[in-house]
């Protein structure tokens, strides 16, 4: 499979001097949109993008056996003068694509008579993405050369890079692919975001010979890891708590609250300290699971297919809404893949709700006064306590151990399985026990 990575390089010491190229890229993608606005019957005959393209050229572009063309692109504006060929393809791309588009919802609107009719294609917020060697060159040292509109005209510059990114990408993305990139402005300062591809092999084992990481991603504590073997052996466990980091997160939430107490409906600065709290958060909790991984020498990183839509009535819902799980679980996913590692969910519901040892039911909170109140331990039916995230994982392995090893059973064994086990008929009831008792069956014949 491939893995596409992308990372980003500052430019330094230049601010003002490359807004007039994004400007005039900008002004090239809306004349262009114009143009296929004017002409749309004759390109959508077209067959397919490329031929859409040249059909669009030969209609904007003069050359020498082609001087005469109804919409001259050269002449629209000064600044598209020695306009680079490539970002001009590009801007021709962009605006049959958007033009393609607002088609497509004109036409389903008309045929459902549904919402509102779709505004007209604009050039919005686009960054052109600069080709090798066109307009991209790689400099000695820490610096690049990019062709850029200045002093009205088209002309090669020098851009200082950041030392760190460059190094950081020599020392990761060595043995990667590496693509044209895109000139991007995040706030104040301008980036070149490059993407990176990599061709590579995930691991292929048997489900009998296969470490299994599983992971339970908590609200209260950051994750709970557990490796797992085929036969529900436990080989290694986990704890993740980042304590300092989810009291700023309490006190930010906080502020927050009293701000809007006070009648403060929008406050984006606390709010964006709280994200950059909470993105914290993720990103350590990710590398805690990657650095388990490689630990237990794991094969198969397994979460908990979580669905979060819809409205939250819980006491806590707004440590719920910030709950970044989806985050987490792509983050490690990129990761897990660069290594040729392999990612699985598996149902989560009564992962926490059920006891690892099969005896049913546990009791959480309130339920049961050896809990003292406390969601992060529970009270199995045989009256042991147990920490509620720690029994969860265990059930996650297993159950991801039992989908892969009845999915390869002739029907005749799993039937004869399930007989002796009846919770494997039902996916959302197993548990660790299930496993055991599924793994002595089977070895039994």
């Amino acid at each position: 499979m491939k893995t596409k990575a992308m990372y980003s390089q500052k430019i330094k010491h230049y601010n003002h001097v490359l807004k007039d190229t994004i400007k005039a890229y900008r002004d090239a993608v809306t004349f262009f949109i114009s143009v296929c606005m004017e002409e749309w019957d004759i390109i959508s005959f077209q067959t397919s993008p490329q031929r859409r393209m040249n059909a669009l050229e030969a209609m904007t572009h003069p050359t020498a056996k082609r001087p005469d063309v109804p919409h001259c692109f050269d002449n629209a504006d000064k600044r598209f003068y020695k306009f680079p060929c490539y970002l001009r393809r590009a801007a021709c791309m962009e605006a049959i694509g958007k033009v393609s588009s607002y088609k497509s919802s004109l036409a389903n609107r008309e045929k459902n008579k549904d919402g509102k009719k779709p505004g007209a294609p604009k050039a919005g917020y686009i960054y052109p993405c600069l080709y090798h060697e066109n307009m991209y060159r790689e400099a000695e040292g820490y610096t690049a050369r990019i062709k850029v509109y200045i002093r009205n005209t088209w002309d090669w510059i020098t851009v200082q890079l950041r030392r760190s990114d460059i190094d950081y990408i020599r020392r990761h993305c060595s043995d990667m692919k590496q693509s044209s990139p895109t000139l991007q402005k995040r706030g104040k300062e301008w980036f070149l975001d490059f993407v990176y591809e990599k061709e590579v092999k995930l691991i292929e084992k048997p489900v009998w010979e296969q470490t299994v990481l599983a992971v339970d991603l908590g609200i209260n504590s950051a994750c709970t890891c557990s490796a797992l073997l085929s036969d529900g052996t436990v080989a290694g466990r986990r704890f993740l708590h980042l304590p300092a980091e989810e009291d700023c997160l309490k006190k930010s939430i906080g502020r927050i609250k009293k701000a809007q107490q006070h009648g403060n409906r929008k406050t984006p600065r606390l709010w964006a300290v709280t994200k950059g709290i909470n993105d914290d958060i993720a990103v350590k909790t990710a590398a805690f699971i990657m650095d388990c991984a490689e630990r237990f020498h794991a094969d198969v990183i397994v979460f908990e297919h979580l669905e979060r839509r819809g409205r939250k009535r819980a006491s806590g819902k707004q440590r719920i809404h910030m709950w970044r799980a989806e985050y987490v679980q792509s983050m490690v996913e990129n990761k897990a893949h660069r290594l040729g590692l392999r990612i699985s969910r598996v149902n989560a519901w009564g992962t926490s709700r059920l006891a690892f040892d099969g005896s049913g039911r546990v009791k959480r909170g309130k339920e049961s006064d050896k809990t003292g109140g406390s969601y992060s331990i529970c009270e199995f039916a045989t009256g042991k306590v147990y920490n509620c995230d720690l029994n969860a994982s265990y059930n996650i392995g297993a159950r991801y151990f039992i989908r892969e090893i009845t999915k390869s059973l002739p029907e005749r064994e799993r039937l004869a399985a399930e007989a002796k086990a009846p919770q494997l008929a039902r996916r959302s009831t197993c548990t660790l026990s299930t496993l055991i008792d599924l793994y002595a069956e089977l070895a039994a014949a």
